[in-house]
């Protein structure tokens, strides 16, 4: 069986069909995969030079429908991991930039220092941390009062 674009053959409870890398990264296939592992059972193998071989093994039974929606689903799955990771690499510079500012920037040190200096004068200026006990006071006689 086939569909328009996206080539796959069926088999009892199982469908199946090969990437070309360098149509889809190893790490969205794998992306997808991980998504589909409470979906069904997989296999991934090498096929070929650049190419890996995809088995989706259902659970229990299932029809041939059902079969090439898990396989169309997975092609939709495929689509979307390799977007979000070219998405993460064209922002990964503005990523690194806001992470080294919150964990290195100077605004930032500076403000966590002036907060802490702040606590600090509030502490001292406040009443002092002792409990006063009772026992501990005395008149002037040295009697406890």
């Amino acid at each position: 069986m086939s569909s328009e674009t996206f080539q796959y053959e069926l088999g009892e409870r199982h469908v199946a069909f090969t990437l070309d890398e360098s149509v889809y990264s190893r790490e969205a296939i794998f992306g997808a995969a991980y998504l589909f592992v409470d979906k069904c059972f997989l296999w991934l193998s090498v096929a070929g030079a650049s190419q890996l071989r995809v088995r989706l093994k259902t659970k229990g039974e299932a029809s041939p429908e059902a079969l090439e929606t898990l396989a169309g689903e997975f092609a939709n799955e495929l689509l979307n991991q390799s977007i979000r990771q070219q998405v993460s690499q064209d922002t990964r510079r503005i990523r690194e930039y806001y992470m080294g500012r919150a964990f290195y920037g100077d605004d930032t040190r500076a403000s966590i220092d002036a907060l802490l200096a702040e606590l600090d004068a509030e502490e001292l200026a406040e009443e002092p941390l002792e409990i006063a006990v009772p026992w501990e006071n005395s008149d002037q006689d040295g009697a406890v009062g």
